[in-house]
């Protein structure tokens, strides 16, 4: 069994990892760190874990922890990743970091959105852990940056188009709709109940940190320099993200070429969905899974294609993206632990 530690579990991506590494036929978890509730058991923080983990939460000590586990999941707030991740590779640990320490080449545009990097000399052995486009380099790397919720679920519909060059990479604009435990656990009053229900609004317009990301792999799928307008919004339920995404033709097409070009990109990849002609994804279709689903329309009058994908921010946008990637890195088949069908109702 491949032995696994989980820096910060205590917030909902580190509750995720617990419940899909549960079933993992081939991991075990040996540790999960928090100062904050050090010496605490699991099932105290997460009552739905009683009887299925005997395990108490411990500092994040990398010298400890690596003597415990042959690989680390960092499931911590950006900056922190970074002061603990370059101990975990020294000592030979293939490290999974779920925050945006990593996901950034370029150490400037990391700094210009976040702050200043420690670690820049690890930017390029990092590799971007999005299955889909990366399995290969996936396969090789000891650092993988597991992609942030809102890139998975534009990237995927948007990159095989502008690979193709069927999409203009000018003019892209991106609307994507998350449930509110993509703002993690953290008591917050923007968050909280009275707050969220019934509510619906844009956050963060033109600022929104993952902008950044998205333009980055976009722009390697292009060949060029790809700037888009992407607004977040919060809507009120628990889990799930809808992207809808908007791209000029680069000459005349139609919904089913669109679609035949995502379903032979996609064609190999067991979580992806592409939906037939005439059927648009909703969240309630991947709640719970790694699946990503996605539908396109062309609207011939302006010229442009309507992409439409639906994940599970916790899921395929977190951390059933990361243990994915930990069965590319191990070599084994990318299902494992992640061959849950989605809840529905």
């Amino acid at each position: 069994m491949l032995k696994a530690a989980i820096v910060g579990g205590s917030g909902y991506t580190g509750l995720e990892l617990l419940r899909i590494l549960n079933r993992h036929p081939k991991v075990e978890v040996v540790a999960v760190t928090s100062r904050k509730n050090k010496g605490k058991r699991l099932q105290d923080l997460f009552p739905s874990l009683s009887g299925f983990y005997d395990l108490t939460f411990t500092d994040p000590d990398p010298g400890i922890l690596s003597s415990q586990a042959d690989v680390v999941f960092t499931a911590v707030p950006h900056q922190a990743a970074m002061a603990v991740v370059p101990a975990f590779l020294e000592a030979g640990r293939k490290v999974i970091d779920l925050s945006a320490d990593f996901r950034i080449r370029d150490k400037d545009v990391y700094e210009m959105w976040y702050q200043a990097h420690t670690a820049p000399h690890l930017l390029e052995q990092a590799v971007y852990g999005l299955p889909e486009l990366y399995g290969r380099e996936i396969s090789k790397a000891a650092l993988v940056a597991n992609p942030g919720c809102y890139p998975t679920s534009t990237i995927l519909p948007l990159a095989p188009l502008l690979k193709a060059g069927v999409i203009s990479p000018r003019g892209i604009v991106v609307d994507s709709k998350s449930g509110v435990s993509g703002a993690g656990r953290s008591a917050s009053l923007a968050t909280s109940f009275c707050e969220v229900s019934n509510g619906f609004k844009a956050y963060k317009v033109g600022c929104h940190r993952h902008t950044p990301e998205i333009e980055q792999e976009l722009t390697v799928a292009a060949g060029s320099d790809v700037i888009i307008n992407f607004t977040p919004h919060l809507v009120p339920m628990t889990r799930g993200i809808l992207t809808t995404a908007y791209a000029s033709l680069a000459a005349p097409s139609s919904t089913s070429r669109i679609l035949e070009i995502l379903s032979q990109a996609y064609e190999s990849c067991p979580f992806v969905r592409v939906l037939p002609e005439g059927n648009l994804p909703d969240v309630s279709q991947v709640r719970g899974s790694n699946i990503c689903c996605m539908g396109a329309v062309v609207h011939e009058r302006t010229g442009r294609v309507i992409l439409v994908s639906v994940i599970d921010n916790l899921v395929k946008g977190a951390s059933g993206q990361a243990v994915q990637n930990l069965n590319i890195m191990e070599g084994w088949s990318e299902e494992l632990g992640l061959d849950t069908i989605p809840l529905f109702p």
